[in-house]
């Protein structure tokens, strides 16, 4: 495996300090032992949503730092770094040449305007309906040029993301160079976001539509293995495209488990997630809390919707002052697709609900990410979300030094520190995994290699959590708290 069996950091360029350097410089001072490898947020320059509707990939924005700054993260821990695969800014020189110019720009066919997609240059109602969307409105915005014209172009996402045409031999030259020479840099993994949304048929829902899928990610992926770089593709819908990813030897996400390890510790019961536990591909990344909010669609089929209702409930009154308005679309998301809210917040900024919920993505299979705030036990931010009526910003707290020297000291993240410590060094968890035959109150996660054995053992009433383990140096049988 190119990458480290071991706990990952998920970090914006500026939320653990206030760049690149102050990030560095907390990541080697604080967590050298805690973390293996930094998921690091896109770092670009870009017009919108903090960093995913970029110019370029061959610059780093100046306010964070240097390619430099980002390679010498690199060189200390795995890093992971994100490639849009949908779109690009409205901003670029790629999108901005094709305004002035138009269908005589170089670049013209990197974009789908309806001209091109549609031989009457229209696409009814019916069919933009059925266009599977992140936003309450058309999957498309119109131009204005300088001479007045107005043109419609596919745009699935914010106004400042234009979606790229990925059949499009322009699209593709361009996009070539931007692959390799992130592939070429540090990076242990790209992460290939929104790349489901590539797959335009006028008459489907435009969404991971088969066999077209396979072909680009087969394509992305030749780029990243000539430089022996992971490609991560990044899905936020039903369970079963993880499945799909993983039986074409793709890694995948674990988005399902934020909400069944809700579930489970609101309800104390472990059926839903033993079940998914068991059936759950291996080769994963593990998330509870992400740069985005907790996701709901992810866990249809794993729960009914009567569970689904009464865990989104539960984290409404549960969540520490999360409402319902910050996930809808008067803060620009949609209640549908997730929750906007801290892990810490969501379990009541208890600390043995929390560290339950840690030890049990940590004993689950794949490698474990985790997100900055919840690194810290973030509370919800109010006074950011209200300042910028953005519902997830209630979960993207920047912190500076001081801030994070403090919160360092909280005896629920030391606790953390040490379990993430644990999950990195001990070997059982390079073996085989089990969940074991308990009471459904009661969850017994088990990792086995050769002689090296290590057991979570979880009270889903108390959230009382043992791990008892083999001491690799002596071969005894430990045991202690989290």
């Amino acid at each position: 495996m190119n990458l480290k069996n071991q706990v990952q950091l998920i970090s914006y360029p500026d939320s653990l300090g206030k760049n690149l350097l102050e990030l560095h410089y907390v990541l080697r001072r604080y967590l050298r032992s805690a973390i293996g490898g930094i998921h690091l947020l896109p770092f670009y320059p870009s017009s919108a949503d903090r960093g995913f509707a970029p110019l370029t990939y061959d610059e780093v924005d100046p306010a964070f730092g240097t390619w430099e700054d980002v390679e010498r993260i690199g060189h200390d821990f795995d890093l992971i770094i994100d490639f849009m695969v949908n779109h690009i800014s409205r901003q670029s020189l790629f999108f901005q040449d094709y305004m002035e110019k138009g269908f005589a720009s170089e670049y013209a066919d990197m974009f789908l305007s309806f001209q091109k997609i549609s031989p009457e240059n229209n696409i009814s109602q019916e069919d933009l309906a059925k266009v599977y969307t992140r936003k309450p409105r058309p999957p498309y915005t119109v131009i204005e040029r300088p001479d007045g014209s107005k043109e419609k172009i596919w745009c699935t996402f914010d106004y400042e993301q234009i979606d790229l045409d990925l059949q499009s031999p322009k699209t593709r030259e361009v996009m070539r160079k931007f692959l390799i020479r992130l592939a070429r840099s540090s990076a242990k993994m790209l992460r290939m976001d929104a790349f489901a949304y590539t797959t335009v048929r006028i008459g489907t829902n435009c969404f991971f539509l088969e066999p077209e899928v396979w072909e680009i990610l087969a394509w992305l992926r030749e780029f990243a293995v000539a430089f022996d770089t992971e490609i991560l593709p990044e899905v936020h819908e039903h369970y079963s495209y993880q499945l799909r990813l993983a039986q074409k030897g793709y890694w995948a996400y674990d988005f399902a488990l934020p909400m069944l390890v809700l579930h489970t510790l609101y309800h104390h019961t472990h059926t839903r997630l033993r079940n998914w536990l068991e059936i759950c591909p291996r080769k994963q990344i593990t998330t509870l809390d992400t740069h985005d909010g907790i996701g709901v669609v992810d866990v249809v089929g794993l729960m009914d919707q009567e569970e689904i209702d009464r865990t989104v409930n539960g984290l409404y009154e549960k969540g520490s002052n999360t409402k319902k308005i910050y996930s809808g679309p008067e803060y620009q998301n949609l209640d549908v697709y997730q929750v906007n809210c801290t892990y810490y917040s969501a379990l009541e900024c208890n600390d043995d609900s929390y560290l339950a919920a840690r030890t049990i993505q940590f004993f689950a299979p794949g490698i474990p990410q985790v997100y900055y705030v919840g690194l810290l036990a973030g509370e919800n931010d109010l006074e950011l979300v209200e300042s910028t009526k953005n519902g997830r910003d209630i979960n993207r707290h920047g912190y500076d030094l001081d801030e994070i020297d403090r919160d360092l000291e909280k005896p629920v993240v030391q606790r953390l520190l040490d379990l993430m410590v644990f999950r990195n060094t001990h070997p059982a968890f390079g073996g085989n995994f089990a969940v074991l035959d308990s009471p459904e109150d009661r969850l017994i996660l088990r990792w086995v290699k050769g002689g090296d054995s290590a057991e979570a053992r979880i009270d889903l009433n108390t959230y009382a959590t043992r791990i008892v383990y083999t001491d690799p140096a002596s071969g005894k049988q430990r045991e202690q708290f989290v």
